[in-house]
């Protein structure tokens, strides 16, 4: 028995909570991680793991185990990397999340240069504005927009988006341009509905001390950034938006950016991931990577990390 590729599967199903899970992160046939806890367990001569038929679960001693195989797992990890031209030149598969603002405007004009950089790094970029769950789903890093939740992740602020509100020129023809939020009433616009949130029907100000959400009639609403900006591009309504996402659109005339002085709250950007000791080489450089990208341009960056709770 590889007691190493042992831990690995092991973690993995502990991680993801379910073998079928496991099998999928790990690309193995789930008869394959199934026999390999089987074999562990019956190596160390305790059980690790109590199953059901939903879920499993970590035993007592399973949860010691854990703890010593990630130990272990993340050393092996560091000590390869540092004997090996890895380190120098960052390779290996690399899965992250990001909303579809952040993909399609900020990582995709930039990625050709990140490959420049790094040719041998395999990016799995998923293009999603739910909240991923990275150790169910098999992700390395997410980068997230608004107040954090998570506690039992890292967080490496990037910086944070100046949001304005806007619309496009046929709309404002038709409905006229509001110069006060009060204004509004007689308006229309696209709703945004984040997660499982079912109160969508507002906009958000801010001047100053001063803040307030102000209800606006609309058509439609949507959970989708590309969506969302297409909606208001084809004038169905003002849409609240980062500015760094459509500031092609707006030089351009095709939106048009209304109420400058009472401006939506800005919006925190984040990379997250596991705590680990050490970061691969890979997932360090395309850390560094997207962090400069915030850095030259796309927010106000604010380069250090932290443990959230």
């Amino acid at each position: 028995m590889d007691r190493i590729q042992a831990m690995q599967v092991f973690t993995r199903v502990a991680e993801a909570g379910s073998f079928v899970r496991a099998a999928e992160t790990l690309s193995l046939p789930s008869s394959t991680v199934t026999s390999t806890i089987k074999n562990l367990e019956k190596y160390l001569q305790v059980r690790l793991l109590n199953r059901t038929t939903r879920r499993v679960s970590l035993t007592p001693e399973g949860l010691q185990y854990l703890a010593q195989c990630r130990e272990i797992l993340s050393l092996i990890e560091h000590t390869e990397s540092s004997l090996t031209d890895s380190v120098r030149r960052p390779q290996g598969r690399l899965r992250v999340d990001m909303p579809g603002g952040i993909a399609h405007f900020i990582v995709m004009p930039n990625l050709k240069d990140f490959y420049r950089l790094y040719p041998d790094i395999y990016l799995m970029i998923g293009v999603s504005d739910r909240q991923v769950d990275l150790v169910q789903e098999g992700v390395d890093c997410v980068i997230r927009t608004g107040e954090l939740t998570d506690s039992t992740l890292v967080a490496r602020p990037l910086g944070r988006f100046r949001w304005v509100t806007c619309a496009s020129p046929d709309y404002l023809r038709e409905y006229g341009v509001p110069e006060t939020p009060e204004a509004l009433s007689h308006h229309r616009a696209i709703h945004y509905f984040p997660g499982s949130a079912r109160r969508t029907n507002e906009l958000h100000f801010v001047r100053g001390t001063e803040t307030i959400s102000v209800p606006v009639k609309g058509y439609a609403a949507v959970n989708e950034t590309g969506l969302y900006i297409k909606m208001c591009l084809e004038g169905f309504g003002l849409a609240q938006l980062a500015e760094n996402i459509i500031s092609e659109n707006l030089q351009h005339g095709k939106l048009i950016e209304v109420l400058a002085d009472w401006q939506p709250p800005s919006v925190p950007v984040t990379m997250l991931y596991p705590h680990q000791r050490f970061l691969s080489p890979a997932m360090r450089a395309f850390a560094e990577w997207i962090a400069g990208l915030f850095r030259d341009g796309a927010g106000e960056m604010n380069s250090s990390a932290s443990q959230i709770g």
